[in-house]
């Protein structure tokens, strides 16, 4: 029994240095690098569901244009879109939406892919003080990320990574370049869920203010992923 009231103390006074000390960033950004690279390496594709709505001004209860798509993703060939149901302004689906999934086209071709990841090759990542916090229910790691290049798709912000396998929970922040001279600012957040294992976009929240098109949000809900993975050798 000495032994054993021995052993305990040894690890709770283990995990009070732990605690204290609290973790290595650069571990931390480790596994993050290898929790993207299992990622790309195993998932060969994917289809799923989305709803894009835009919200204009102060209302965000009647969305002014809607549109439900099924992306379809290859690895080594890029995504491409179903349009299932569109519906309010055509002006704003032609001139939004359209363009919005014809960007996602491009971000995801391969050779730009690379660049869109959340991974220290693309950003500088540091550890917020603070300690562990819980979002949606996972314990996270909380790190600020600038991007090393500035891009429409590029976030400068707050990362939260699960503090057990280092997998992508949530991002938010502010694009590091605006997606046109007309646009201002654009406020960027993105949460995910495990679907197989691995990190998949469930919600998006993107909100730009300018002089000339004022206040615009877009909301993106995804669901039905159906993954492929690449066989086990």
């Amino acid at each position: 029994m000495r032994h054993v009231g021995t052993l305990i103390t040894l690890t709770m006074s283990g995990i009070s240095c732990l605690v204290a000390q609290g973790p290595d960033v650069g571990q931390v950004v480790r596994g993050i690098d290898q929790a993207v690279q299992a990622r790309v390496e195993n998932v060969a594709g994917f289809t799923d569901v989305e709803h894009y709505a835009v919200y204009r001004g102060a209302n965000e209860t009647h969305p002014a244009a809607e549109m439900t798509v099924k992306p379809t993703y290859r690895k080594g060939a890029g995504k491409s879109y179903e349009v299932l149901s569109q519906s309010g302004s055509a002006l704003i689906r032609k001139f939004g939406l359209l363009p919005l999934l014809d960007n996602e086209k491009t971000i995801n071709l391969p050779g730009n892919v690379e660049r869109s990841w959340f991974t220290s090759a693309n950003y500088e990542m540091n550890l917020k003080s603070g300690g562990i916090q819980r979002i949606n229910g996972r314990n996270c790691f909380v790190l600020t990320i600038q991007p090393k290049r500035k891009a429409p798709n590029a976030i400068a912000g707050t990362l939260w990574v699960d503090a057990i396998d280092d997998s992508i929970v949530q991002i938010d922040g502010v694009a590091s370049q605006n997606p046109s001279l007309l646009a201002g600012t654009t406020h960027m957040m993105r949460q995910y869920a495990n679907v197989k294992g691995f990190p998949m976009s469930t919600h998006a929240r993107a909100e730009s203010n300018s002089a000339f098109f004022g206040k615009t949000v877009v909301t993106i809900e995804y669901g039905y992923y159906e993954l492929q993975l690449v066989p086990v050798r």
